[in-house]
Formats: structure tokens, sequence, C-alpha cells
């Protein structure tokens, strides 16, 4: 029998991990998801707080309803808090898988993977969010929510060729509930906390338990074996 540096098939196994780690972002933490679906239930928990606050026990349908003056009035809080679960997100996401990457034994976290990873997500993000913006200045409240599951379902869909493969299937649920929530616009509040929140949650611990937790586990044993 063959040893296994001189078997080809053993070989063109390892070519092949070796290029897909230098196409791919394949140190993407599954923690990260989960904190980011953490910080994304705490935003929505205060955006019902707010609107509550503001327009009453109806507050996320009732802002359907009000004049141009009430919309520009909420504005700011809104969109200063989006910001903030944005940054939030991404600071956590990168905390985790800058911890993973150094244990994985890299470098550095800004490859050239990352990058392209990065952009590839930046863009679909970026313009759903001038669209959701615009169609939120228009006294399109209702299609906001589901705009922003939509344009974020795409912007994994792009990048999930740079990393895992998992994150297509996150995509396509935040898609599939940004649909339902063109259907029933009153539960968008409850539909985006499903989608960001528990989606992110999800997605998060099924990644640690598939790629991490075995590493960690084998890691462990080896260090305590004789």
């Amino acid at each position: 029998m063959k040893p296994a540096a001189q078997d080809p098939l053993a070989q063109l196994t390892e070519i092949r991990a070796i290029m897909e780690r230098s196409s791919r972002f394949l140190s993407l933490s599954g923690l990260s998801g989960v904190g980011a679906g953490v910080v994304a239930l705490a935003g929505t928990a205060i955006g019902h707080y707010y609107l509550r606050q503001e327009y009453g026990e109806q507050g996320y349908q009732r802002l359907f309803q009000t004049s141009e003056a009430e919309r520009l009035a909420a504005l700011p809080f809104l969109l200063g808090l989006a910001l903030a679960m944005m940054a939030a997100a991404v600071l956590v996401a990168a905390v985790f898988t800058l911890r993973r990457t150094r244990r994985d034994g890299l470098r550095s976290l800004w490859t050239a993977p990352a990058r392209r990873l990065l952009v590839a997500l930046l863009i679909p993000v970026a313009a759903g969010g001038l669209f959701c913006l615009k169609l939120y200045l228009s006294n399109a409240v209702e299609l906001v929510v589901p705009g922003m599951l939509v344009f974020y379902g795409l912007a994994l869909l792009n990048g999930s060729k740079y990393t895992l493969d998992e994150i297509r299937y996150l995509g396509l649920t935040q898609i599939a509930l940004g649909l339902v929530a063109l259907l029933v616009p009153g539960y968008g509040l409850l539909l985006f906390g499903a989608g960001f929140g528990l989606g992110h949650i999800g997605y998060g611990l099924l990644m640690y338990n598939r790629y991490e937790r075995p590493a960690r586990v084998a890691a462990g044993r080896a260090n305590i074996a004789p």
C-alpha cells in the first residue's frame, strides 16, 4: 500500500483544500452569527419600545399612517438605531472571527478572500439601505422591513461563493421572510427579529457545532494525550 504522501488521490485532495483556502474565507466564526443575532434581537426590542412610546400599543402599524412630518421626526432615531445595530454586529463578528483566525494559525484576518467577501456583502447591503431609506421617505414604510430582509438575503447569496456554503441557506431564509413580510406587513417587526435575530443565532450555532466545536474537542484531546 502506498504511503499517503505518495497517494495521487490524497495529493489531489490536499491540493483542492489548499486552493479552497486561498479562494474562500473559511474562518468565519459561528459565534459571530450568534452575537449578531443577539444584537438584532436587542435592537428589535428597542425599536418596538420606542414605537410604542411614540404611537401607542400598535406603534409599528401606526407608523404606516404617520404624516411626513412625523416620519421625519422619527427618522433620526430609527436610522441611528439601524446604524448602531450594524456597527455592533460587525464588531462582534470581527472579534469572534479574529479569535478563530488566530486559533487556526492564520496571521491576518484581512486576507484576499476576506476582502472579496466584504465587497460582495457591502454592495447589496448599501444598495438596499438606500432603497429602503427612499421607501421610508416616500410613505411606503410597510415595505422597508421586507426590503431590508430581501436585500440582506441577496447579499448573503452574493457572498456565499467566498465563504462557507451554508451561508447560502441563511440568505434564502432572509429572502423568504422578506417575501412573507410583504404579505403580512403588520408583522414586519416580528419577522425582522426572526430573520436578523433568530436566523443568525440558529445559523451561528449550526456552524459552531459543525466546524468549530469538533476542532476544539480534538485539540483538547491532543493536548491531554500522553
